[in-house]
């Protein structure tokens, strides 16, 4: 993509507008919260303690509306004491010649170093960063610096009791993450129809993941309805892959493929009804013909007869598994009482200060010139740094907009920096410009200003999901009528900001793109790390065959599951942002695999990963017989897949040639084996397996190779 191509698509992607609108309860409980600060400090303290005081509610409220599943008034908590250090280190700084640049660039650096932890830590962290910046224009002292810090945190302390007494959706965020994962079981199912190989999206089974880790405190308050409904949709991905794919399910065409497809025309029909009930919390309403609930039950009709092998077993596998999430809804919606709890999944989110020692140690775990949290920080700390400097120099009296919008812009991606730069530049200059016209035209006390600085405080709260631009005109007025409590000539002060916002903007775009962190060239480290993740997962379900008794379904299946899911779905986020660079995707960017490669590469990485979902479909039961080997090839399996991760990510070709000669003495010496489902169903799997490690080594080949011979084919 050019870079004329790429700016043009970011800039329209910035200035974006969105109808969608915050909870307008949950905009209103912010503004009142900063209300309840600004006004009574404003009274007993002055102009000064009330932007200090505004500046920590604002702040604090905003971390409420982040994406997050933990208890709003604990991100609230966090903010306001983020807040309320970085105003009093910055007011110690500012008065000692030459300490102010120097904390500036370290909490820079710091807050760049936050995106490690999280999104919503990054956008935090950039917040406390631009806050230093605005409220040390005021007066200064040791005294002051206490007081001032003292305020933010106060100003946040209040945002957060407000939320406790004044709850709304308190579990509407963990509703919409489980919802989200019925949905897309629902589309999964409808698109199986039509592709029964096709590819299910990770990413609502990561984020329902982390919903479902609960504080001590939310575990006791959690609806009956949010519970066990995860557990079983991850069951349910299986059965629908294993009932769709031809190679171990239903026949490629005839009868059995037109009842199948039928069967998954009624589970995704049962799904989109289990969504609407979770989501809403309504009593759940099936729809009135829903052959699905009785697809394949013992007795169920002649339909069941279509159905042969392991398609029959997967449909009636799935048919329970919709029937239990059923059951469950409709169980609470009776209000009966449970006389079973839910086994636990060891989902329990520690609270905030035991996870101090964790975020240090991801944090830490960047620290190296190859990442590239690392490269932004650095740029950040630098570009930050230098452009408050350079605002010094010049003697420009409101410069720090300059370094407080780069603060507020950049980010670890070119396409978020570029958007949000675009749009943080028109947004400033519009909400200056208008709060401005307001200040210059009306002339209003300070009474008033106090008054619209709140106001503005509730639209940006109230267009956090409008777009960045709207948000960035709600911000950039409030912060201009907060100001205003403050002496100086409006007009000039509304053309300095303007000034300094652009020029901050341009001085972020420009570091980007001097000192760029391109997610092209770590497409192999993505790809090496879902290969690597994809092996232990078939490694765990081939050792869950060959030992049922030993419990690995859930101590060594289940977090293989989640580690393959989190690599993949980083491995897409890194291909979508690498889709929208200015780079040429056709040249050696991929260090040794072009472009062309790693999309072969990718394919073989997911029909192994396919290929083992549809193994762990059929996983025995702790009762059942050992498959013979099923082991012992796992093992051989999880170190081929590293050796050929650890290849990949240094451009060298893959080699599979001891993993195919010990594949062929194990399928010969099954073969010799009594037939029954079981072992066929594990002889399939593995010649699936075997055939995308082929496809892997091909893509990736960089010599010419002698011919190999090929994995025994299915029919054989």
């Amino acid at each position: 993509m050019s870079w004329f191509t790429a700016l043009r698509d970011t800039a329209k992607a910035g200035l974006t507008v969105d109808r969608s609108l915050t909870n307008p309860k949950r905009a209103l409980r912010g503004a009142v919260a900063a209300a309840l600060v600004v006004f009574p400090t404003l009274l007993l303290f002055g102009p000064a303690q009330a932007t200090s005081a505004a500046m920590g509610a604002f702040i604090a409220g905003t971390a409420t509306f982040q994406r997050s599943f933990r208890p709003r008034a604990s991100l609230a908590l966090v903010a306001a004491a983020g807040l309320g250090l970085s105003t009093f280190l910055g007011y110690v700084a500012v008065g000692i010649p030459g300490a102010y640049p120097v904390l500036l660039a370290l909490w820079a650096f710091g807050a760049g170093l936050a995106w490690a932890i999280g999104p919503t830590a990054g956008v935090v962290a950039a917040n406390t960063l631009a806050v230093m910046m605005v409220v040390v224009q005021l007066p200064v002292s040791v005294p002051t610096a206490v007081e001032h810090g003292l305020l933010c945190s106060v100003g946040g302390a209040v945002q957060a009791l407000v939320v406790t007494l004044w709850p709304i959706d308190s579990w509407r965020a963990q509703r919409d993450a489980l919802a989200d994962i019925y949905a897309g079981l629902g589309d999964y199912a409808r698109r199986l129809r039509h592709d029964p190989v096709a590819q299910v999206d990770p990413e609502p089974f990561i984020v329902g993941r982390q919903a479902a880790k609960l504080t001590a405190r939310q575990a006791r308050r959690r609806p009956p309805e949010l519970r066990g409904l995860r557990t079983i949709a991850e069951r349910i991905r299986p059965a629908l892959a294993a009932l769709a794919d031809p190679r171990v399910g239903a026949a490629e065409e005839g009868p059995e493929r037109d009842r199948a497809r039928e069967v998954l025309a009624a589970a995704a029909e049962v799904l989109d009804a289990l969504t609407r009930a979770i989501r809403s919390g309504d009593p759940l309403r099936l729809p009135k013909d829903t052959p699905g609930l009785t697809l394949a039950r013992p007795g169920s009709g002649s339909g069941e007869d279509l159905l042969r092998g392991g398609a029959r077993r997967s449909a009636r596998r799935l048919s329970g598994l919709l029937g239990r999430a059923a059951d469950r809804l409709d169980r609470q919606d009776r209000g009966t009482v449970q006389t079973r709890t839910e086994p636990t999944t060891g989902l329990r989110r520690p609270p905030l200060a035991k996870v101090a020692p964790a975020a240090l140690a991801t944090v830490g775990r960047q620290l190296h010139r190859h990442s590239a949290i690392f490269h932004h920080a650095a740029r950040m700390a630098v570009v930050v740094t230098s452009a408050y400097l350079a605002s010094r120099l010049l003697r420009i009296e409101h410069g720090y907009w300059a370094p407080m919008t780069t603060a507020m812009v950049m980010r670890p991606d070119f396409a978020q920096t570029f958007s949000r730069g675009v749009a943080r530049v028109a947004g400033t200059a519009a909400g200056v410009l208008l709060s401005t016209a307001v200040v210059q035209l009306f002339d209003p006390g300070d009474w008033v200003l106090a008054v619209l600085a709140v106001c503005c405080m509730g639209l940006a709260y109230l267009t956090m999901r409008t777009g960045y631009a709207v948000t960035t005109v709600a911000i950039s007025s409030y912060v201009v009528f907060l100001l205003g409590l403050q002496p100086g000539d409006p007009v000039q002060l509304a053309v300095d900001r303007v000034s300094m916002t652009l020029l901050g903007g341009f001085v972020a775009l420009a570091a980007y793109a001097l000192f760029p962190t391109w997610q092209t060239a770590r497409l192999p480290e993505r790809l090496a790390e879902w290969l690597a993740s994809a092996g232990r997962y078939a490694a765990a379900v081939f050792t869950a065959y060959g030992d049922p008794a030993g419990g690995h379904a859930t101590t060594d299946v289940r977090p293989a599951l989640l580690d393959v899911r989190e690599a993949r779905s980083e491995m897409l986020a890194a291909l979508d942002r690498a889709e929208v660079e200015p780079v040429r995707h056709d040249e050696q960017v991929l260090r040794e695999l072009t472009r062309k490669q790693f999309d072969k590469a990718r394919s073989a990485v997911g029909m192994l990963d396919r290929s083992t979902v549809l193994l762990e479909a059929h996983l025995p039961g702790e009762d059942a017989p050992p498959v013979p080997g099923a082991a012992a090839f796992g093992e051989e399996l999880r170190d081929a897949t590293a050796l050929a991760a650890a290849a990949v990510l240094l451009g060298q070709d893959v080699d599979f040639t001891a993993l195919r000669e010990a594949h062929r003495t194990w399928d010969h010496r099954l073969a010799a084996l009594p037939r029954d489902d079981r072992i066929d169903v594990t002889r399939a799997g593995a010649r699936l397996v075997m055939q995308a490690l082929t496809e892997l080594e091909r893509s990736v080949r960089t010599r010419t190779q002698p011919v190999r011979a090929e994995p025994v084919p299915l029919g054989a």
